[in-house]
C-alpha cells in the first residue's frame, strides 16, 4: 500500500499555525472577556486538534472508514464536553446552603 509523500514545507506551515495557535490561547487567557473565555479556549483548542489531527495523523489522506471512525470518536468526545460544559454552567441555579 503506498501512502501519499507529504513535503515538508506543509509540516512546518502546521507547526507555526500550531505555535500561533498557542500565542493567541496564551493572550486570550490574559483578557477578560467574560463568559466568552471558555468558548473562545474551546474554539482554538478545537482548531489546534483538527490541525493536529488532519496532518500530523494523516487523517486528510486515508481512506472513507478511518476518517469515520476519528470522526464518531471526535463526535463522541463532543457530547462528553457538552454535557460537562451544561453541568458546570447550571450549578448556580439552586440556591447555597439548602440541602436537597
Amino acid at each position: 500500500m503506498s501512502e501519499k509523500i507529504i513535503p515538508i514545507r506543509t509540516y512546518w506551515w502546521v507547526f507555526f499555525a500550531l505555535l500561533i495557535l498557542a500565542a493567541l490561547t496564551t493572550g486570550v487567557a490574559y483578557i477578560d472577556l467574560g463568559v466568552f473565555n471558555t468558548l473562545i479556549a474551546m474554539t482554538i483548542a478545537t482548531a489546534k486538534m483538527l490541525l493536529v489531527a488532519l496532518f500530523f495523523m494523516h487523517l486528510r489522506y486515508k481512506p472513507g472508514l478511518t476518517r469515520l471512525a476519528s470522526f464518531v470518536g471526535l463526535f463522541w468526545l463532543g457530547v462528553l464536553v457538552a454535557f460537562s460544559m451544561a453541568d458546570v454552567f447550571t450549578r448556580g441555579w439552586t440556591p447555597q446552603g439548602k440541602p436537597w
